[in-house]
């Protein structure tokens, strides 16, 4: 029986001073960035909607969902679209503003180790940050993303 490592395809998505890394799975596409129609009186994280593959898809700044600034948008600003995976959202996708490309990497146990030196904020739509190597990523939660727009749209 051959010992191999398991191992899972992930994405490093650069934040303004942060990453987050998911399983490549949860990402459908990387856009880039186009000015979200804005929903007044909503969070300030909420940013709005784009039109993406002839759907309303609803935008997050993740860092405004920490504690921290919202980010200046600039030429490297993207979209991340992921999958809805908790059914909350009519549409089925949402997506996360990035600040360049996601980059493709591969983690194993071996890689990956809990950091607890940072304490995050209660509210804070995130598992756990991790040690892997030279990073400090944020394994973020997904479905209470999902949840906190799925509350948001409603109201809209």
């Amino acid at each position: 029986m051959s010992d191999a490592v398991e191992e899972l395809y992930s994405l490093l998505i650069p934040l303004a001073e942060d990453r987050l890394i998911v399983p490549r799975a949860c990402v459908a596409e990387v856009v880039r960035f186009i000015e979200p129609e804005n929903s007044p009186g909503s969070e300030d994280w909420y940013l709005g909607t784009v039109n993406w593959n002839g759907r309303q898809l609803p935008v997050v700044a993740f860092e405004g969902m920490i504690g921290s600034d919202i980010p200046v948008m600039t030429g490297r600003t993207r979209i991340v679209v992921f999958y809805a995976s908790a059914g909350k959202l009519r549409g089925g996708f949402f997506g996360i503003l990035t600040q360049g490309f996601p980059q493709l990497v591969r983690v194993n146990r071996e890689v990956l180790k809990l950091d607890t030196s940072v304490e995050l904020p209660e509210q804070a739509p995130v598992f756990c940050r991790v040690k892997m190597i030279n990073e400090f990523p944020l394994i973020p939660n997904l479905e209470s993303v999902e949840e906190r727009l799925a509350e948001i749209t409603l109201q809209s």
